[in-house]
């Protein structure tokens, strides 16, 4: 899951306009936050020259002033994703979105927190057209997100639902984590709430009483919308499906009663833990049954009011790793403490080895960085080199460097052709070791996990029993 957030710098003045604008470049590309200078790289312009080459650019069209740059922030769930897969998506990201509508670009991957995340810093004037970038209401749903997300999709990782979401624009990155990891409990909840207001009101009005009355704050405005207590946004009910936008609700409170909704909604009664059933049958050994048995006890959150769930939220955390533990411990038929470390020493040992692989990749894809820069280069002035051909001989220098390029290539043995398929090659091999990686890693660090909750639970039975022992020496 990745989530993109776009903000904006002013100019400082006559004296410096440009400052802000360079204070970012120089933050994102500070070389102890990003690989030590190797997860940084540019579209458009080069990486230490950035700032320069978008000054000249603002020059050459007389637009100095005013917004001198753009910042997006693209964030990842903790975990789900290595510095170099980043450093891919943020790169495609930065080609689609910036550098084919040419937008000079400086990128970097930050690795120095437990939430590897990607800066991007652009110039407000496009260097093709002189035209300024404009960010309209709504870009980042349309736009902006959906390529984060195709990304995503496309090397494995999880997505955001857009349309549930349309206020994340705003939001920090863990407030969105706070509502997802409590996403199913939230819809569930706010809909059997109003299941059960849409059966005991006789009208809409009383509708919103009753839902008044359990906490909630209702907006009738465009849409409906709904806010429980401990929620900090409002959700709008026709995110919840057909039957919940407000005229469906109007003609549901006139024919729907307690019959009906036995009869409809038998599947709804209850959370249900998602323990495959012949996982249930088998008999589980004593690891397995104490994850087991923490999983039923906390699952017994299912019988508490669901207006109320706000005041369970790290429970419902609680329950989904222990899930997760629970099923690693079934899954890889692990029955004592030899098998975790085991499945620990057998993961560490594939991480080392995937790492060897990846680096051997990475030192034989260094040798192309020349060509794949002339190459990026090439892609850059295709506009003007197409331009050129038309007959437009204001592209005369631009043309040159252009076929120069070209030439260089084809000394080197290649076609572009060539070298756009053995560059997609090398994106390929990579992003499918970084994916082996973030599998094993998994592994490693579950099973990492469980070893320690097991030396804890060690520690504490001794300390539990030593003051017995103590008395029994008396």
């Amino acid at each position: 899951m990745a989530i993109t957030k776009i903000l904006y710098m002013k100019d400082c003045g006559r004296g410096y306009p440009g400052k802000h604008l360079k204070q970012s470049i120089d933050y994102i590309t500070v070389p102890a936050k990003c690989g030590n200078g190797t997860l940084v790289s540019a579209v458009n312009c080069q990486p230490g020259y950035a700032y320069q080459q978008m000054i000249k650019t603002k020059e050459l069209f007389h637009k100095t002033d005013k917004r001198q740059g753009y910042h997006i922030i693209i964030s990842f769930e903790e975990g789900e994703i290595t510095p170099d897969l980043a450093f891919n998506v943020v790169g495609e990201f930065v080609d689609e979105y910036l550098g084919s509508k040419g937008y000079e670009a400086v990128y970097a991957i930050h690795d120095n927190t437990s939430h590897v995340h990607g800066h991007i810093i652009f110039n407000s004037v496009n260097y093709l057209t002189g035209k300024k970038y404009r960010y309209e209401k709504g870009d980042w749903a349309k736009y902006i997100q959906p390529i984060t997300n195709r990304l995503c999709e496309k090397y494995g990782l999880s997505t955001i639902t857009i349309e549930e979401d349309e206020a994340l624009e705003h939001d920090s990155y863990n407030e969105w984590k706070d509502r997802k990891d409590g996403r199913f409990v939230w819809s569930d909840m706010i809909k059997r709430d109003l299941d059960a207001c849409i059966l005991q009101a006789e009208d809409f009005d009383e509708f919103v009483k009753l839902l008044t009355g359990k906490g909630y704050e209702v907006k009738q405005n465009k849409y409906l919308a709904v806010k429980p207590p401990g929620m900090k946004k409002y959700r709008r009910c026709r995110f919840f499906g057909e039957d919940y936008m407000e005229e469906r609700i109007r003609e549901r409170i006139l024919t729907e009663d307690m019959d009906y909704y036995r009869d409809n909604h038998v599947s709804a009664k209850i959370i249900k833990i998602n323990v495959p059933y012949h996982i249930r049958r088998a008999k589980l050994s004593g690891i397995q049954r104490k994850y087991f048995a923490r999983l039923y006890r906390i699952g017994k959150l299912k019988q508490r009011p669901y207006s109320q769930a706000w005041k369970y939220r790290e429970e419902i955390r609680k329950m989904h790793r222990l899930h997760e533990e629970y099923m690693f411990l079934s899954d890889y038929e692990i029955h004592s403490a030899a098998d975790l470390i085991r499945i620990k020493e057998e993961a560490e040992e594939k991480r080392r080895a995937i790492d060897k692989e990846r680096r051997k990749v990475y030192k034989s894809r260094a040798g192309f960085r020349g060509l794949w820069e002339k190459l990026e280069r090439i892609n850059t002035l295709s506009y003007a080199e197409r331009a050129y051909k038309e007959g437009d001989t204001f592209f005369e220098d631009e043309h040159q460097e252009y076929s120069k390029l070209t030439d260089d290539i084809k000394n080197e043995g290649y076609s572009i052709e060539e070298l756009e398929a053995l560059k997609t090659t090398y994106k390929d091999k990579t992003a499918k070791l970084s994916e082996e990686y973030a599998s094993v890693n998994k592994t490693y660090r579950i099973a990492e996990r469980i070893i320690k909750e097991q030396e804890s639970d060690n520690i504490g039975r001794i300390e539990k029993s030593e003051p017995v022992k103590e008395q029994s020496r008396d």
